[in-house]
C-alpha cells in the first residue's frame, strides 16, 4: 500500500509540475508574468489535495483547548460511602450487554452502571468521542472523557497528513478513564 500511494504521490508531483510549467509558458508569452503564474498554478495544485488540511488542524486544536478532558465527578470511595453494602452485591457479566442507539453504544457494566460512548462529528474531519460513566438508578454522572481526533474516510486514508490523532494527554486521559470505570464493575460472575 504504501507503494501505491508513493507512486500517486509521484505522479501528482509530475503533474503538478507539468502544470506549473505550463502555466509559466502560457505566461511568457501572452507577456504577462511568469512568476504569478507559476505561484498561482503551484498554489491551485496544492490547493486540489490539501483544501482542508489547515481547518481540520485548526478545528482540531480549538475543540481539543475547550472541551476534551479527563472529569472525575465522585470517586468510587464517595459512591460507596453514598451507597453503603451496594457495591458488594454488583456482578459483572464476563461479556458486557450492549444497546446500540444513535450515534453511540451503552454498555451495562452490572446493575448499577452503564458506560455511555458517543460518538459524533462537529465539524471538518474532526470527531468527538465522549465516555460517560452513568449511576443508572439515580442517572447521576460519575465520570466523563472526551477527546477528538480525525474519521477513518476513505480519501484521508490516502491523504495520511489528514490523520490527525488525539488531542494531547488524550490516550492518557482515556486510560485514566478506564482505569476509573472498572473500580465500579464489582464482582464477575
Amino acid at each position: 500500500m504504501g507503494l501505491v500511494i508513493f507512486g500517486m504521490m509521484a505522479l501528482y508531483l509530475l503533474i503538478s509540475i507539468a502544470v506549473v510549467t505550463w502555466a509559466v509558458r502560457h505566461a511568457k508569452k501572452s507577456g504577462k508574468t511568469p512568476w504569478h503564474w507559476g505561484a498561482g498554478a503551484a498554489l491551485v495544485m496544492y490547493l486540489i489535495p490539501c483544501w482542508d488540511w489547515i481547518p481540520t488542524v485548526a478545528v482540531h486544536q480549538y475543540y481539543c483547548s475547550t472541551e476534551a478532558g479527563f472529569w472525575v465527578y465522585k470517586t468510587v470511595d464517595q459512591w460507596k460511602a453514598e451507597n453503603p453494602g451496594v457495591m458488594e452485591t454488583l456482578t459483572t457479566p464476563r461479556v458486557w450487554q450492549h444497546d446500540y442507539s444513535d450515534g453511540g453504544d451503552v454498555v451495562h457494566i452490572n446493575q448499577r452502571f452503564d458506560l455511555v460512548y458517543e460518538k459524533e462529528r462537529p465539524i471538518s474531519t474532526v470527531g468527538r468521542d465522549a465516555r460517560k460513566l452513568i449511576d443508572v438508578k439515580t442517572g447521576e454522572l460519575l465520570g466523563y472523557y472526551v477527546d477528538f481526533a480525525s474519521r477513518d474516510v476513505v480519501l484521508d486514508r490516502l491523504r495520511f497528513w489528514m490523520n490527525v490523532q488525539h488531542c494531547s494527554g488524550g490516550r492518557n486521559n482515556a486510560i485514566s478513564f478506564g482505569d476509573y470505570y472498572i473500580q465500579f464493575k464489582g464482582v464477575e460472575k
